[in-house]
């Protein structure tokens, strides 16, 4: 008996697998979709173009993280469970290329972030990209594992609470570029990485903290807005107090801003400790909250 009830079981996250390959091969051919204008392989090989490989892997991570907040939640029974993969899979991977379009006109909005990719083949962009697909997929994970019961409550829940975590993440970027000391989009576009990675490192940790809202199972809007609501505060007025920790921290004798943007060579290692202290911050938040 135990030997067959292991045989099934093995089946099932076999099956589990399976689907989520598929999920992942249908994420490919709609990012391809979504760009018919650009030759992946060209991109990938021939021109070694790292901020389109930076984002096109950002992209599947987005993907494979939203492929397990499909696997992982609640079990309805194993084909139930197989509906569920592919519908909010295959939704969850066009709220992904959605995710992009909004971080093109909201997020980085003064400059069109396509030509940056690949054309000019700017990295600190790429790594923004890739950032806001991944933290999009930590959304939708917790999305995923928030929604209601039944399928159609369940995707409208699903829905909402991915558009809410979005408009969540718009507003705090924003703020980020209320407090921070120089000017976020005119660095990225002079190619600073150093710049990129940092606002990178922010988006990231607002994402965790979005996903840790979102991730409780929903009672009602009301206690999800409430909730969604006061960590992003908690979030935003964390950020700058990480940032004040990192300068005097983990770079004593030395100020970010000034190994970010006040010399010749921007300093990618200041830009990446930033990064640390924000994902940092949003996980102990995760951690407490």
């Amino acid at each position: 008996m135990n030997e067959y009830i292991n045989i099934t079981e093995l089946l099932h996250s076999g099956g589990y697998i399976f689907s989520g390959l598929i999920i992942f091969t249908i994420g490919k051919l709609l990012f391809k979709l979504t760009h018919l204008k650009t030759n992946i392989q060209q991109e990938l090989v021939d021109k070694d173009n790292f901020a389109f490989i930076l984002s096109y892997v950002g992209y599947f991570t987005g993907v494979l993280i939203t492929i397990g907040g499909c696997v992982v939640g609640e079990s309805y029974g194993f084909w139930t469970d197989i509906q569920h993969i592919f519908i909010y899979g295959i939704l969850s991977i066009i709220l992904l290329q959605i995710s992009n379009f909004l971080g093109d006109k909201f997020i980085l909005p003064n400059f069109h972030i396509k030509k940056e990719i690949i054309d000019d083949k700017n990295e600190g962009t790429g790594i923004i990209t890739a950032v806001i697909y991944i933290a999009n997929g930590l959304i939708l994970y917790g999305a995923l594992l928030g929604e209601s019961n039944g399928i159609v409550e369940g995707i409208t829940t699903f829905v909402i609470y991915w558009l809410l975590g979005n408009v969540m993440l718009i507003i705090a970027s924003k703020i980020y570029g209320l407090w921070i000391n120089y000017n976020i989009h005119d660095e990225i576009e002079k190619d600073n990485v150093a710049a990129g990675v940092a606002f990178a490192g922010a988006i990231l940790a607002l994402g965790i903290i979005i996903m840790n809202a979102l991730i409780e199972p929903f009672f009602d809007w009301t206690t999800t807005l409430i909730g969604v609501s006061v960590q992003m505060i908690v979030g935003s007025v964390l950020l700058p107090i990480m940032r004040f920790f990192a300068d005097n921290i983990l770079l004593p004798g030395q100020k970010l801003t000034d190994e970010i943007v006040n010399q010749e060579k921007p300093n990618l290692g200041a830009g990446l400790i930033e990064a640390f202290a924000y994902v940092g911050s949003a996980v102990l938040i995760a951690w407490c909250v």
